[in-house]
């Protein structure tokens, strides 16, 4: 799950797969941890988990103001946009 995250993330040049490739290597994260917390009987894989949940939900509130932004400057959605986007 992780390396198709990676994959999505290298291949396209949309910032709104970006994100969501983004989510699936956070997602993967997770779901390692808390499988690797199940195997060794103990809660701290899901603590973890709830902590790349925030991160998470930080990153999502972050990438959604930033893709309004270039939108609405640039009226495309493409990341070689946003690299125009420093002066």
């Amino acid at each position: 799950m992780f390396a198709l995250g990676l994959i999505g993330l290298l291949v396209r040049r949309n910032v709104i797969f970006t994100l969501m490739s983004i989510e699936i290597m956070l997602n993967a994260a997770g779901l390692a941890f808390v499988a690797a917390g199940a195997r060794w009987g103990q809660a701290d894989g899901q603590v973890m988990f709830l902590f790349v949940l925030a991160m998470a939900a930080a990153e999502v509130s972050v990438g959604l103001a930033l893709v309004l932004r270039l939108y609405h400057h640039f009226r495309s959605l493409d990341t070689d946009a946003a690299s125009r986007m420093r002066g």
